[in-house]
């Protein structure tokens, strides 16, 4: 069995008390002594921060990046201009999903972010279907990324840059953070306001460490970020999507270019969405106090319908919330289930994503 790595932050959740676990192959802070709840709640109302070096980025360049790209994921890339970002996924013949990624468009080709438990199967993949004039290169190694999220994050990140925050959602620049040149961007998994910073690991430790020094940064473990992602019906692979889900049916239609041309699954994805998914994705909270996990059962008068793939309890509702599939016909907001909790049926009620709707995301 192969030893965790380390990231190069991680003697800095040591000294900080946080408590590390062994997540897609690093070991990684799940929560610190404060609390999951203040972590939690310094995302939402101040600024929290995340390390997220385990996240894997690849290069790729050369003349047929763009040709390469339309054809391994479901994304119109040729959409995209320098310095844009764009969320998407990549597929197999069959329609399933290999990933979920972020593509960002550079000067000179195009720089991915895939998840970390992910890292060797896209590699291989994209190795895989490599055609014409592409150069494809692992960077996961040489970069360190950290999360800045909340909505006082811009107020405080310009005390450490000249560079113009005010950048539109989905972008990024190169900029100067704490005397270090980084990619600075603005996705993030949170819902909330915030910008995600790539640089060499000394660069990233020295703008981490600036930060903590403020006071005014809470750092964030794993545990909130899946709390607050999920509150944002933001899917997280291996969970809400795998290679058994295509994206039809896991509400990533907005992402399918079907009238690009051809890439690889479009003929069954376009299938699906013609004939329409045998089951969708659904979010869901509990009408009576329970927590909903994964795997659990979804009933509709006593009848297996449906299993749960996320589930938490949100901190702002005060209620479990969920992520899961049930059968077509059933997905509709409104309509009432059951989740099986130790063997008993818990009441809830599908409903419209986001859970949370009034964030600083767009401000």
């Amino acid at each position: 069995m192969t030893a965790s790595k380390k990231t190069a932050l991680y003697e800095r959740h040591i000294n900080l008390g946080a408590k590390m676990v062994s997540f897609a192959g690093y070991q990684m802070p799940v929560s610190y002594p404060v609390g999951i709840q203040k972590e939690y709640s310094a995302v939402r109302n101040d600024v929290g921060m995340f390390d997220v070096s385990h996240m894997g980025q690849f290069s790729i360049i050369g003349d047929g990046t763009l040709d390469f790209l339309q054809k391994v994921t479901i994304n119109d890339v040729s959409k995209m201009k320098v310095n844009e970002a764009q969320y998407s996924a990549m597929c197999y013949p069959n329609g399933g999903i290999v990933d979920d990624l972020i593509l960002y468009r550079k000067s000179n080709g195009y720089f991915a972010v895939i998840n970390a438990s992910n890292i060797e199967k896209d590699f291989d993949w994209l190795k895989q279907n490599l055609t014409g004039d592409v150069e494809l290169e692992n960077l996961s190694d040489e970069y360190s990324l950290i999360a800045i999220q909340g909505p006082k994050t811009r107020e405080l990140l310009s005390q450490f840059t000249d560079a113009d925050l005010h950048i539109p959602f989905y972008s990024y620049i190169d900029a100067e953070v704490c005397g270090n040149k980084i990619m600075l961007s603005r996705t993030g998994y949170t819902g909330e306001l915030g910008f995600e910073i790539y640089g060499n690991h000394i660069a990233v430790q020295e703008i981490w460490d600036s930060l903590i020094d403020t006071g005014e940064v809470t750092p964030a473990g794993l545990a909130s970020r899946d709390v607050l992602r999920m509150e944002m019906k933001y899917c997280l692979y291996g969970n809400d999507i795998d290679k058994t889900t295509n994206p039809i049916e896991a509400s990533l239609g907005w992402v399918t270019a079907l009238d690009k041309g051809d890439f690889i699954g479009r003929d069954v994805i376009a299938k699906v969405r013609e004939n329409r998914p045998n089951r969708r994705l659904i979010t869901f909270v509990m009408e009576e106090r329970g927590i909903p996990r994964q795997g659990y059962e979804i009933q509709v008068n006593s009848e297996n319908v449906g299993i749960v793939t996320s589930g938490t309890q949100s901190p702002i509702l005060n209620c479990g919330i969920g992520l899961g599939y049930v059968k077509r016909g059933l997905n509709k907001s409104g309509n009432e289930i059951d989740i099986i909790i130790r063997n008993k049926p818990v009441k809830a009620k599908i409903v419209k994503p986001p859970f949370v709707k009034n964030t600083s995301l767009m401000e």
